[in-house]
């Protein structure tokens, strides 16, 4: 039997492959479209949880139409930037479809980024007004640059308010942000000024089980479309129950997570991302709608994903192989 190697990818090397946000976003928009159509298989994420609001989950999915199948092991504790951590870390694997072997194991922290952040851009693609100008980010870490990194592939931001219980983080944020590009980006002194008056709002705080509910009723505004990325810590009942259409990357992943105690004051579910893309449910159908998804971040995106980077990685020389 003939050795077999697999590509191990470091967090370095993932990200020296290149590969674009507007790469991840078209791949998310075709998984999402099988998603719909019912040719996806995905399990709810089974998960263990070594301490309050701190995560480690099972992420596998198959993609036949990409020829995509794996799984990720990937850990968030909200506690570990006390510690200089990252709050995701975890490792990917990428299987053959046809053998079932592994072909690469791979960081998954810059993928969960820009995966997350692509997910935003395909449910605004369908949710969000086209026109959308302005972007309130309430949360200035990884996700709310991914966020607002995949928003700007679709739609002309000009304008960026950002807020951050950390202050420190905020102003990394703006002085970053206003550095690499033409943005005005403007310093929120309260959760509110990051809300109203904008197209799109991100919230992009640590996920908890009892939501903080800082963003009320009468926030955000008529015609605004918003992204939980948070699941519901940021808003409260009364503010999330004000749009006119409340989605989700995967409804039963929403409702196991509902079943262990989380979304316990969410409206109800207009439609999947999948039934979006998959011309199923109908998106935005007027500019005065508010419009929320809730994305969970699926499998499917890291699947979508993957065989990018581990394409770009052939192709580049990039990666170290071990004998498995």
């Amino acid at each position: 039997m003939s050795e077999h190697k697999i590509l191990y990818l470091s967090r370095a090397d993932v990200e020296a492959t290149g590969v674009s946000m507007a790469d991840i976003i078209n791949a998310l928009e075709s998984a999402f479209r099988e998603l719909g159509e019912g040719r996806v298989e995905m399990p709810p994420k089974p998960g263990v949880h070594s301490q309050p609001d701190a995560f480690i989950h099972a992420m596998p999915a198959y993609i036949p139409a990409l020829q995509a199948i794996g799984v990720k092991w990937v850990s968030g504790y909200p506690e570990n930037y006390k510690r200089g951590l990252p709050y995701i870390t975890g490792l990917l694997i990428l299987n053959d479809v046809e053998t079932g072997m592994p072909l690469a194991v791979m960081d998954c922290t810059w993928i969960t980024a820009k995966r997350t952040g692509a997910a935003t851009a395909v449910a605004a693609r369908y949710l969000a007004r086209p026109e959308s100008r302005s972007v309130g980010i309430l949360g200035c870490g990884v996700q709310g640059r991914s966020n607002l990194e995949a928003l700007r592939v679709l739609f002309p931001i000009r304008r960026v308010v950002t807020y951050d219980v950390v202050e420190e983080a905020r102003d990394a944020f703006v002085k970053e942000i206003s550095a690499g590009s033409d943005l005005e980006v403007i310093k929120a002194g309260q959760p509110r000024e990051a809300v109203e008056g904008c197209d799109m709002v991100v919230t992009a705080g640590p996920i908890l089980r009892a939501p903080h509910a800082t963003i009320k009723a009468g926030w955000l505004a008529e015609g605004a479309f918003a992204s939980l990325v948070d699941f519901d810590s940021f808003w409260d009942g009364p503010a999330m129950k004000e749009a006119n259409k409340f989605c989700t990357d995967d409804v039963p992943q929403l409702e196991h997570y509902r079943e262990v105690g989380y979304f316990q004051d969410i409206p109800p579910i207009y439609a999947s991302v999948g039934e979006l893309v998959a011309g199923k449910k109908a998106g935005r159908e007027s500019a005065r709608e508010r419009t929320m998804t809730c994305n969970l971040g699926l499998a499917l995106d890291d699947m979508a994903t993957a065989p990018i980077v581990y394409r770009q990685a052939l192709e580049r020389g990039i990666g170290t192989w071990l004998p498995l």
